[in-house]
């Protein structure tokens, strides 16, 4: 895999299902990077407004949306890795000295833009890692719950502290930490606006893995990596169905949610993949997936 850091990074603009074009302006506070090699198919969306945390502010967000919309229709991309070029920092949440100049009706715009943009992550049709190398605090922690799979250096802190500032959380956190540690540990964290480290948010179900930090500063991403690479020799519309049929089934009966796996399956035979992988198996091979 060629490494993506700051010296070595190939910063893309991908255009829908085309070749890579211009690179991003300078000064974005949002890039999108893209591996080579081994790891083709690994995209990179970089947060990078080190002057404020990576806090979610107007312009941070408008790019954020912009590189979704990049990556959502390229064929390429199998998954996406959120990762903080800012040291010590995944995201900080809410940009308060700009809300700060906002009045009310523009608050209540604003927040429910950030709400589209967490749906916007969480609908991604491939799988999304978000790599918490440091503090992910109110919307930058419910910008990692949109993602499907966290990893966190053990010296993280997370947390949705909206409490203590006379807010709550409102751009997806009071729905998605309850789906992902429960009712009970989410209510208490959301009450008491409480900061737990990396450890602690493994031991509650919040991240899928915690390693000790490095002296890079950059451990989570790179078990984010390893994971995304677990990841890509998989059949990607079945991989990309599963995340469906979980996504869907999660918010019905399992009665409806059994019927809905069973359409996602279903748009899953006749692919040249599916056909591919019982030709593996058969001739004793690794499959090679296409995604079609």
């Amino acid at each position: 895999m060629m490494r993506l850091g700051r010296a070595g990074r190939e910063l893309l603009r991908w255009g829908r299902g085309g070749p890579p074009a211009a690179a991003p302006r300078r000064g974005a506070e949002v890039l999108v990077g893209a591996a080579g090699g081994e790891s083709s198919g690994i995209a990179e969306i970089l947060m990078n407004r080190p002057h404020a945390r990576n806090s979610l502010g107007k312009v941070f967000v408008n790019e954020l949306f912009s590189a979704l919309e990049q990556l959502r229709f390229d064929e390429k991309v199998r998954v996406v890795v959120f990762k903080s070029e800012v040291k010590g920092v995944f995201c900080a949440g809410a940009d308060l000295k700009e809300r700060a100049k906002m009045d009310d009706a523009e608050v209540g715009h604003f927040v429910k833009r950030l709400r589209n943009l967490m749906d916007e992550i969480a609908a991604l049709p491939v799988p999304t890692i978000a790599a918490i190398d440091g503090y992910a605090l109110g919307g930058g922690l419910e910008l990692a719950l949109a993602c499907d799979l966290r990893v966190a250096a053990s010296s993280a802190k997370m947390g949705l502290i909206e409490t203590t500032r006379g807010l709550l959380p409102g751009a997806g956190g009071t729905q998605r930490l309850p789906r992902c540690v429960g009712i009970g540990l989410a209510k208490e964290l959301i009450f008491t606006g409480r900061q737990i480290d990396g450890q602690q948010a493994f031991s509650m179900g919040l991240v899928n893995h915690t390693v000790p930090q490095n002296n890079e500063g950059d451990a989570a991403y790179q078990r984010a990596l390893t994971l995304a690479k677990e990841i890509l020799p998989q059949a990607p519309f079945a991989v990309k169905m599963g995340k469906l049929a979980i996504n869907r089934g999660m918010e019905v009966d399992i009665a409806s949610g059994m019927a809905i796996e069973g359409m996602c399956y279903a748009q899953n035979i006749p692919t040249r993949d599916r056909q591919e992988g019982m030709a593996a198996f058969r001739e004793k091979r690794p499959p090679q997936f296409i995604g079609k």
